[in-house]
């Protein structure tokens, strides 16, 4: 039975409930609300992992809602906009969504193809069945309730109108691609790419390759590409913290989290700085310096997430990837850095990251940030009116868990001042 026209446990004087409407969007296969109702549950905007995870724990609350995702299937960062060789970079039991563990015979960092499985069957386990190719164009509050507008790719273009008292934005951190504009790059003859294009090194053998950017995805593709016997290189404009993902076989991240439940920040840091040093090194003799405050300090103040070393500073070392200093200009066959330095590439491969869209369709100002669609301040997932962020916190999958829960926990509450029956799934 279709969850948006269930009757049972509605009260008689429940002004957001109608059983016409709700037939209605039995027969249409569209959520009640599709033409400005108002619908009993929250709009959830976005289908990946930060949706999902939202869209569970309402289920286990029997709460209705309306998933509304722009692409043609769940997920579609990890789907269509990553590179083959991706793992999860932390421990898979700080990767897990809300209410289902990874399969015990999964591998501790599991793959990119094991990640999406697991998706899979989340949505499975839970009936979560978004509406795809619903690319929502503005969400505004009218004082009493939201009003999302969303262009139907799979109908010509038809806009479909949602009302409801919450409004969850699920989009995430990395909805676009960031693509800096630096100068002569148009005049560049060889090929210019986001990372978000990047499958695999293999059509790339014996091409000289310019990574720009050394976060993990810089790190990541730089590695796939030595390993692939490309000639690569890498650019290194600010300074970074890297880490190894592991430290005496015990998880880096893992150990941090240990270590904060009974030491400060700082000390944590001088920790981890140690550790590190004896493991990889000095990173600043490879081109690669250290910012002046610790990692996690960085975390805490500014969000920035240290690199988890995968076998890249190794081919660092060995001389397989070389590391320049910033990009000064493009040339038609190569680039001009910083330090004067001119070297010819076939390839320039950005690895310059993400950013949010939340300011190109949301219609507020005060909880979310107009210069970059993030929550003003990091670690909020409420904000005013019954607006919530999730999958915002800087802190990957596992801020995303933490984010659902209290979301959910949130809207159950004010479902129960309604008055509203709920009913728990066995």
């Amino acid at each position: 039975m279709d969850r948006f026209a269930e009757t049972e446990g509605k009260r008689a004087h429940d002004p957001l409930y109608s059983p016409r409407r709700a037939a209605r969007a039995t027969a249409t296969g569209f959520p009640v609300g599709e033409h400005g109702e108002v619908l009993a549950g929250p709009v959830i905007v976005g289908a990946g992992p930060a949706g999902l995870a939202v869209a569970a724990c309402l289920t286990m609350w029997g709460i209705p809602y309306v998933l509304l995702e722009r692409h043609g299937g769940i997920a579609s960062l990890w789907r269509h906009r990553t590179y083959r060789r991706l793992r999860l970079h932390l421990p898979k039991r700080y990767c897990e969504l809300p209410l289902m563990p990874f399969p015990p015979s999964y591998p501790a960092y599991p793959t990119r193809e094991q990640f999406l499985a697991y998706l899979e069957d989340y949505i499975a386990t839970f009936g979560i069945r978004p509406f795809f190719c619903q690319a929502v164009v503005s969400a505004e509050h009218d004082g009493d309730f939201w009003c999302v507008r969303a262009v139907d790719g799979g109908s010509g273009g038809v806009t479909r109108v949602y009302r409801s008292k919450w409004l969850v934005v699920a989009t995430g951190e990395n909805a676009e691609p960031v693509v800096p504009d630096i100068d002569g790059i148009n005049a560049f003859r060889g090929l210019v790419m986001h990372s978000s294009d990047y499958c695999s090194g293999e059509g790339y053998r014996g091409k000289k390759v310019l990574v720009v950017g050394c976060g993990n995805s810089g790190m990541e593709v730089s590695l796939d590409l030595s390993n692939h016997n490309v000639h690569t290189s890498m650019v290194v404009r600010d300074s970074v913290h890297v880490l190894p993902r592991e430290i005496m076989g015990f998880s880096t991240f893992g150990l941090s989290m240990w270590l904060l439940m009974c030491l400060s920040v700082q000390t944590v840091d001088q920790v981890l700085l140690l550790l590190t040093q004896l493991v990889l090194g000095d990173t600043s003799r490879l081109g690669i310096p250290r910012p002046s405050i610790g990692p996690m300090e960085q975390k805490k103040v500014s969000g920035k997430t240290p690199v988890l070393d995968v076998g890249t500073i190794a081919k660092i070392k060995s001389g397989d990837i070389k590391v320049f200093p910033a990009i000064q200009s493009f040339q038609q066959h190569g680039v001009q850095f910083i330090d004067g330095k001119t070297e010819s590439f076939d390839v320039v491969i950005l690895a310059t990251g993400y950013k949010s869209n939340v300011p190109y369709w949301l219609k507020e100002k005060d909880f979310f940030s107009e210069k970059n669609g993030f929550p003003r301040n990091s670690n909020e997932w409420k904000g005013k009116n019954g607006l919530y962020a999730a999958g915002f916190s800087r802190r990957g999958l596992f801020g995303v868990s933490m984010d659902a829960t209290n979301i959910a926990d949130d809207i159950v509450r004010c479902w129960n001042d309604f008055g509203y029956e709920r009913h728990k799934r066995k």
